[in-house]
């Protein structure tokens, strides 16, 4: 059990990273011009969310069912524990619903042949990743204070 929660602590930073850094960089996204925009989609983001974004929050989901399971008869633990859960569930219901469908519109467009909504497009996709990063704070804090507690009964 001591394994799994430091695991799933792990994995809970782990998740958050991507969501936050693109919250941090939000504000100077907002100011790109659509190309630039689309540079950086196309091009600085590639590879992300397989190799960290994806497996991070599918692997954070899991962990943090694993330990509902054993934390289950503990009330307040488990409630925390839950929270957890749901917060990555939505985590990955923002990315389906938001995130997603900007990646796959991006991937087949040119400097020249932006669409006029574009800036729409952006909007969806850091506003998808600012929800994430708040559910993963949530999920992160949930996980915290459940091992904290537990931590302090073991005392």
């Amino acid at each position: 059990m001591t394994m799994l929660r430091r695991f799933g602590l792990i994995i809970a930073v782990l998740a958050a990273w991507a969501p936050f850094a693109h919250l941090l960089e939000l504000p100077n996204k907002l100011r790109l011009d659509g190309p630039l925009w689309l540079a950086v989609q196309q091009q600085l983001y590639r590879g992300w969310g397989p190799l960290l974004g994806g497996p991070a929050e599918i692997a954070a989901l899991l962990t943090t069912l694993a330990l509902l399971i054993w934390r289950w008869r503990h009330p307040v633990e488990r409630n925390l524990t839950i929270l957890a859960a749901a917060a990555y569930g939505a985590m990955l219901a923002v990315f389906f619903l938001a995130n997603d469908p900007v990646n796959k519109a991006v991937a087949s467009w040119t400097a020249g042949d932006l669409p006029s909504d574009w800036p729409r497009y952006r909007l969806l996709w850091e506003a998808g990743h600012a929800l994430a990063a708040l559910l993963s704070a949530v999920a992160l804090a949930a996980l915290w204070d459940a091992w904290r507690r537990e931590r302090i009964v073991q005392s």
